[in-house]
């Protein structure tokens, strides 16, 4: 199994599209990349923190190439955007990519070379070494499969699961 660490608006989004796929097993959200240890996420959305809100992706490398799941990110958010996600603002909804070696670093990179292609503009998707993975309150876990009704879920996740149900349908579950 292999694991990803991506930051790209909020959590609950990369969460449910990513369980969509096949060779998905599991998608932890939680916080990385800030200065306090064992953050909240009331602390982490004032601000102040420094961490972002990222989805640790778990996935089969024989079900679902890294390359795909890379795509993916960069088709469900818009890494033009610096420090927010649509109406969600501020640096913990920024697009990052927290590698934990020098592979998962070209990885990375060649997947932003390949996003280049797809969006007008600079990408402001940030590159950062894998610090401590803070693992989000249990409430946030699995968010949108417990709340598929709830208002954000409609208005924004909804939308970019089928973004990404439709970019990649030939790996669904």
């Amino acid at each position: 199994m292999t694991s990803f660490v991506l930051g790209g608006g909020c959590f609950w989004c990369l969460d449910s599209s990513y369980m969509q796929f096949v060779g998905v097993s599991d998608v932890v959200v939680g916080y990385m990349g800030g200065k306090n240890d064992n953050p909240t996420y009331e602390e982490v959305c004032n601000g102040n923190t420094g961490h972002a809100e990222v989805a640790e992706i778990i996935f089969d490398e024989t079900l679902i190439p890294a390359e795909t799941i890379l795509d993916i990110f960069f088709t469900i958010h818009d890494p033009r955007q610096l420090n927010r996600q649509g109406n969600d603002i501020g640096s913990q909804y920024r697009s990052v990519m927290f590698y934990k070696d020098d592979a998962q670093r070209l990885l990375f990179e060649a997947a932003i070379m390949r996003a280049k292609d797809h969006w007008d503009g600079e990408l402001m998707t940030e590159l950062s070494p894998a610090e401590t993975f803070w693992v989000g309150e249990e409430y946030h876990q699995d968010f949108f499969a417990k709340n598929p009704n709830q208002g954000y879920c409609n208005a924004v996740v909804s939308p970019k699961m089928a973004k990404a149900r439709a970019a990649f349908s030939n790996l669904l579950k």
